[in-house]
């Protein structure tokens, strides 16, 4: 029986198992909280069987049976008596950090060294129940709009951007990479389903040492097809995001709480700026004039958000039209404007969340566009073979997992809503 079930059974016997999270000795009865993946449950301990707290230190796994009793101060209205208790695992060696306090009395590398048994603090799982409930909102609402999920190799044969960052791995003696993105897989599913999606792993051989950045993070990518233009794009994205916030406030409620966060509510139509006109309102409200630049810096990016949130009172801005400068060779120019592209950045709550566009789909142009940029097409024949028997106007996203948790619980470094982060410096544990 779990924590959050003792309620149904008052008055019955019932056995429960989980970890021992904090003891409290009195002289007349003692106290045993038990910890399980709903919550906490309390155990009342009378006469001998209270002596028996000294064999179960904080974090030792036991099974607690014994007679389910209403009492509106203990956790969930409902304790434990008459318990027997059971050790199922030696005695537990004390963890870094006490985890039973109501804070986290650690600072970020403890955690992360520690982080098999620092995770198993309420405030610390929380983020990660936030962001599973993501992606089962993410692959909910994509389902329902006849998408396809798909899982593309994260071994690869050539570079999907940009050779300088990716991870060379020996593969039988040949070299290959690991994948920066599932960019070039989706698209060619798109020829086969029409409307695709994948949740996974890509790797960034980037030498940034930010608390934004990481070398692996987990990347909820979409691509479809028969579309108009980006615009069509980020009508999907848009409603994908408000499907994921709505799992999370149905399954990860509690989290929410736990943190005391509010959810963000993403608007019907998000807010859009295109990227000249965004550069422009900062040259002449803030000190620093960034045209003539081909992105954004991240405080350009800070400011801009906070005129969405001042003035559209959302959480959520478009920035469009990125200088083709900026973007993969794939990315559909703006016919209006050759040099800028039919592509967007998603801010959200001061940082880029998602980039995304329209791609090329004629094979000619692929051709062209690899040329312009002094590339052979040939190394790219087997990605290019695809679009010579014919590909619809599509185009797709993808949204870092990582940064969108960190944004929605407002954390200070991306590695803290990280599982194991690898980065510069870290590759353990």
């Amino acid at each position: 029986m779990l924590a959050a079930d003792l309620p149904l059974h008052v008055d019955e016997a019932v056995t429960i198992a989980g970890w021992v999270h904090r003891r409290r000795q009195l002289k007349s009865v003692s106290f045993l909280i038990v910890r399980d993946r709903t919550g906490q449950a309390q155990v009342v301990l009378t006469g001998p069987t209270a002596l028996a707290l000294e064999r179960f230190p904080e974090e030792t796994v036991v099974q607690v049976s014994g007679r389910a009793v209403a009492n509106p101060q203990a956790p969930g209205g409902v304790e434990i008596t008459d318990a027997t208790i059971t050790g199922l695992s030696g005695p537990a060696t004390p963890p870094p950090f006490d985890l039973y306090r109501p804070t986290v009395a650690a600072g970020l590398p403890v955690i992360l060294d520690h982080a098999g048994v620092a995770l198993r603090h309420p405030l610390l799982r929380a983020p990660f129940e936030i962001a599973a409930a993501a992606v089962a909102g993410f692959r909910a609402h994509l389902d329902s709009a006849g998408f396809t999920e798909i899982h593309t190799p994260k071994i690869v044969g050539t570079a999907t951007e940009s050779g300088a960052n990716v991870f060379g791995i020996d593969y039988f003696g040949r070299r290959a990479f690991l994948a920066q993105s599932p960019q070039f897989y989706k698209q060619t599913m798109v020829g086969v389903f029409e409307r695709v999606y994948e949740v996974g792993p890509v790797f960034r051989a980037e030498p940034h040492d930010t608390a934004r950045h990481l070398a692996e993070y987990t990347s909820l990518d979409v691509e479809f097809g028969f579309i108009n233009d980006h615009h069509d794009v980020m009508d999907v994205l848009t409603d994908a995001l408000a499907g994921m916030l709505a799992v999370v406030a149905e399954r990860a409620g509690a989290a929410v709480a736990r943190l005391g966060i509010t959810l963000p509510v993403v608007p019907s139509r998000i807010p859009q700026i295109d990227f000249g006109d965004a550069q422009q309102l900062i040259a002449e409200h803030t000190a620093t004039d960034p045209r003539g630049e081909p992105d954004l810096a991240p405080a350009d990016e800070r400011w801009l958000s906070e005129c969405a949130l001042r003035e559209h009172g959302s959480a959520f801005l478009f920035v469009t039209g990125y200088p083709s400068v900026k973007r993969p060779f794939y990315t559909h120019p703006d016919p209006e404007r050759p040099e800028r592209t039919r592509s967007f950045d998603l801010l959200f709550n001061g940082m880029e969340l998602v980039t995304g566009g329209q791609r090329l789909h004629r094979h000619t142009d692929y051709v062209a566009a690899l040329s312009a940029r002094g590339e052979n097409p040939e190394a790219y024949s087997g990605y290019l073979e695809v679009f010579a028997h014919g590909m619809p106007p599509h185009g797709g996203f993808a949204i870092g997992l990582e940064r969108f948790v960190a944004r929605l619980v407002d954390a200070d470094n991306i590695r803290a809503v990280t599982l194991f982060p690898r980065d510069l410096h870290r590759l353990t544990p």
